[in-house]
């Protein structure tokens, strides 16, 4: 008994001194703050952040808070917020489209020859006109390529093809995938409204008969001041999508055969172009509903008198994707890692210029956008409506999604080999001894699907910041990738490697520090796509 009793002492004894010896330590002050701004906003509390919501709302307002302990000044006249309205909009009814050839009227018919697209900058759209199929619709003088050579198309309706052909450079080829940006020249040709044919390639991937009961699926955009949704071209949107039997018939009777432009299309020769017999009368009808979010904007104003006058934006989006299905029983899209952790870098890289005690010489703006998720909003509303003079914007650094699982060795700049941020990145990715690298997955284009494109669409040069390949990156990325994007999963237990968003967030304020201090703006690499196509500075 006694024997007993005293192994029982010994155990209760050396319990305490097990736990001490297994309690976490402390993480040294830099790694905590990241940590910390993580565990809030990633929390179940803020509900996976969805920009509308009054969980995003929640979020908003700790950020700036955050920007005002740490010493930012409010960046929007006063204010800590640039107000946005996000508008959700789809087809309100099924449209009626004709084709009018002599005096013959013939009703297309829908879901068999066509589907009607929303037009959300006029939700009463109408437009009547002579046709021209143009190819692809894209001009492309880089890659010797003008689709509209020849062509007059002012007052017509423009028919297109989806997507481009082959052997585009990855981040032109998504450039031109999007029928916006093809609309966008169309308008820029005079054209009224445009039309898209199914292709070979997209019939074999989605055909027109799988679309059809998918026809009014919710779009996002965002409003202008004055009320009205944004569109690229909202003077010639595209209004529809023709299947394979509604294309026969637009091109009855023409010199050029659908036929033969499928032919083309297969064997990857010149597509043939040209005008179309007869008028076609289209129309879309959009219902619009539009929730309130906001942009977070602090700045650091510059200390010297004739460069002060310039932005560097540093930015990172604030949103994720909400509540959703429930995966083993859980509902809440927490969003650490998608963008958490971005927003958690840009506030660390404002405190350290602060506490650095030396001001910027240009000034500094870091943005928390809203959004991102439904399309890139809350920055394209920035980058339309700045709060400062748009063409004092000089450069914009991203942070989305840097994957921080693993020790870093390297970096992916999105975009850096455009701009002359590029050898910026550089070297400052060598004095934390990381390389950059080329982006491992070009055919994801991942150079158009983050918040810094939409800078890039204004002309500024931009990048997004990536975590690279490097080590165990390549293995991090894709488990995470496959196991936690955009699922619940992606919250503060991930196994974070906190010295890695460390030393992230140093190679961030270590760019940020030489941009702000450079004498020299930057500037797109001459003769660069971009750079060209978006009147960027330095590139003609």
């Amino acid at each position: 008994m006694i024997l007993r009793r005293l192994l029982l002492a010994a155990a209760l004894l050396a319990a305490p001194l097990a736990h001490a010896q297994t309690a976490p330590q402390p993480l040294p002050p830099e790694q905590a703050a990241l940590k910390g701004h993580v565990q809030f906003l990633a929390s179940d509390a803020m509900r996976g952040r969805e920009a509308g919501t009054r969980d995003y709302e929640i979020a908003a307002e700790y950020v700036a808070a955050q920007m005002l302990a740490i010493g930012l000044q409010p960046g929007v006249e006063g204010s800590w917020f640039q107000p946005l309205k996000l508008v959700a909009f789809k087809p309100a009814e099924k449209a009626k489209w004709s084709l009018v050839r002599g005096s013959s009227e013939i009703p297309l018919q829908f879901g068999i020859d066509f589907v009607n697209t929303p037009a959300p900058a006029t939700p009463d759209f109408k437009a009547e006109g002579g046709m021209v199929f143009a190819g692809y619709g894209i001009v492309y003088p880089e890659g010797k390529r003008d689709d509209y050579k020849g062509l007059d198309v002012k007052g017509k309706i423009v028919a297109i093809l989806p997507g481009v052909p082959k052997g585009l450079p990855n981040e032109v080829e998504a450039h031109f995938g999007d029928d916006e940006q093809k609309a966008a020249i169309a308008q820029a040709k005079g054209a009224v409204a445009v039309v898209v044919l199914e292709s070979v390639a997209q019939r074999e991937q989605f055909p027109f008969e799988a679309i059809v009961p998918y026809y009014d699926y919710e779009r996002n955009s965002w409003a202008r001041p004055d009320g009205t949704a944004f569109a690229i071209a909202a003077g010639a949107p595209p209004v529809g999508y023709v299947g394979g039997t509604g294309a026969e018939k637009l091109f009855q009777g023409a010199k050029i055969k659908w036929s033969e432009v499928l032919a083309a299309e297969r064997k990857g020769t010149k597509i043939p172009t040209g005008p179309l017999i007869g008028t076609l009368k289209v129309a879309s009808k959009t219902r619009l509903v539009t929730q309130s979010t906001r942009n977070v904007v602090g700045m650091i104003p510059g200390s010297d008198p004739a460069l002060k006058g310039e932005y560097v934006v540093l930015s990172a989006h604030l949103d994720h994707v909400g509540v959703g299905d429930a995966v083993n029983g859980d509902r809440i899209y927490n969003g650490a890692m998608d963008n958490a952790v971005g927003v958690s870098t840009m506030l660390e890289v404002a405190r350290k210029f602060i506490a650095s005690g030396e001001k910027p010489k240009r000034s500094m703006l870091f943005v928390a956008l809203a959004g991102e998720e439904k399309g890139l909003l809350g920055s394209d509303y920035f980058a339309h409506y700045p709060p400062v003079p748009k063409d004092k914007l000089v450069a914009d650094v991203n942070m989305d999604m840097p994957i921080l699982t693993y020790p870093l060795v390297d970096v992916v700049a999105l975009g850096g080999e455009r701009s002359s941020l590029g050898p910026v990145i550089a070297a400052a990715a060598a004095t934390e001894g990381l390389k950059v690298v080329p982006d491992p997955s070009p055919e994801e284009m991942f150079f158009v699907r983050s918040d810094h494109y939409s800078f890039v669409k204004s002309g500024v040069p931009a990048v997004s910041l990536d975590t690279g390949p490097g080590g165990q990156g390549a293995e991090a990325q894709k488990k995470f990738l496959a196991e936690n994007y955009h699922k619940p999963s992606d919250q503060i237990d991930l196994p974070f490697d906190w010295n890695s968003a460390a030393k992230y967030m140093r190679l961030n304020y270590a760019i940020a520090r030489t941009l702000t201090d450079a004498p020299e703006r930057p500037r797109w690499n001459k003769g660069d796509f971009f750079g060209v196509q978006f009147g960027g500075y330095g590139a003609e």
